[in-house]
């Protein structure tokens, strides 16, 4: 099969041949439809957050399934499927008390000594990327990395689904838990930020203020349910939010990944206000909050891809949208051929693009 690998981190993906193996125990092997370029599997390409190559980034996608392994029951050859990074064992202390998505239970991935999932032409091993390596046209993942869904649900929008959206629809109401009428900011008008400020429109929230320096990507946001749009470049934009929200938002989400935006998240904040950091803040860096801050009440919480229960959150998610609630096709920019990989990675790094999907087939 064709694949998008990366033989260094900095360096320009390059699509090659890509040895599949067969599925094993608990495993699927998906024939890829649609996957999402996310700002994510930049950090990685680039270096920001180091990864073992060679490898096959990609991590937002959906497919058909073609072949399941022995033991495997919640999906079935013909089944359209969303796939997730986090796979999710299912009986650890995260997953029993309803938090899947920090399973880190190594029996999801194959045992140490197996023939690798993927390899090079020369018989390389690939590294995993993320449970998932979606830059391919197949990938091979264990059943709990995928949820079957409603075959009416297009899988080009499907794909969102499987990063941008549970994170930010989740990170409002999984993490935030939004209450009709209250005010949330969310910092960052990408795809992540973008499904928050559509989610927090679901939830009935009053004021909805979306703060991004781009122009259009604050027109975007406006049209997907933001009441306000404030670019934060601007003198005193802290202030004004504050003076807006008559002494700052319910909840701040910050869906940039830098510890600049982390504190302005925290600094509009009211007193007893929720901040949720949802972006990839990296390593070597640390966020700054001032001590005395913290007698206001005021709270700060990490998310992994908002805190979201696969098997449950998913199917709902896709009913919002087969109902007309969940606007994805404003949030796709394009959809490409697997080999303008790199075209989509470049917008990102311009910070232009909302998203580029990659159609396969």
């Amino acid at each position: 099969m064709k694949a998008a690998v990366l033989r260094a981190a900095g360096q320009p993906l390059s699509i090659e041949d890509v040895v599949i193996d067969a599925p094993g125990p608990r495993e699927v092997l998906i024939r890829t439809a649609a996957c999402g370029v996310c700002r994510s599997d930049l950090h990685f390409v680039d270096g920001s957050f180091p990864h073992p190559v060679p490898t096959v980034p990609g991590h937002e996608a959906s497919g058909v399934v073609e072949a399941v392994g022995e033991g495997v029951t919640t999906v079935r050859p013909g089944d359209h499927v969303i796939t997730f990074f986090t796979a999710f064992c299912g009986s650890c202390e995260f997953c029993v008390t309803g938090r899947p998505s920090l399973c880190i239970d190594p029996s999801t991935r194959r045992p140490a000594g197996a023939e690798p999932r993927l390899s090079l032409a020369d018989g390389t091993p690939l590294n995993p990327f993320l449970n998932l390596s979606a830059f391919a046209e197949q990938m091979l993942v264990h059943e709990n990395a995928c949820v079957a869904i409603d075959r009416a649900m297009p899988l080009e929008r499907a794909a969102l689904l499987g990063c941008a959206v549970i994170t930010g629809a989740g990170a409002i109401f999984n993490d935030s838990k939004v209450q009709p009428g209250e005010s949330v900011a969310v910092i960052g008008a990408g795809g992540i930020g973008l499904a928050a400020i559509n989610a927090a429109r679901i939830a009935g929230a009053g004021m909805i203020i979306a703060i991004d320096p781009l122009a259009d990507k604050r027109a975007t946001a406006m049209a997907m349910g933001a009441t306000h749009a404030i670019d934060p470049g601007e003198a005193g934009a802290a202030k004004s939010i504050q003076v807006l929200t008559n002494g700052g938002v319910h909840h701040a989400i910050e869906a940039v990944g830098r510890a600049d935006t982390a504190e302005l998240a925290w600094t509009i904040l009211r007193r007893g206000g929720t901040a949720t950091i949802l972006g990839m803040i990296a390593p070597g860096q640390s966020v700054s909050l001032p001590g005395p801050t913290f007698l206001t009440g005021k709270k700060i919480q990490g998310s992994l891809l908002g805190s979201t229960r696969f098997p449950v959150d998913l199917p709902r998610l896709i009913r919002m949208y087969l109902d007309g609630l969940l606007d994805l096709d404003r949030m796709v920019a394009e959809t490409i051929a697997l080999e303008d990989v790199n075209d989509a990675l470049e917008k990102l790094r311009r910070g232009g693009a909302v998203r580029s999907v990659i159609r396969f087939g």
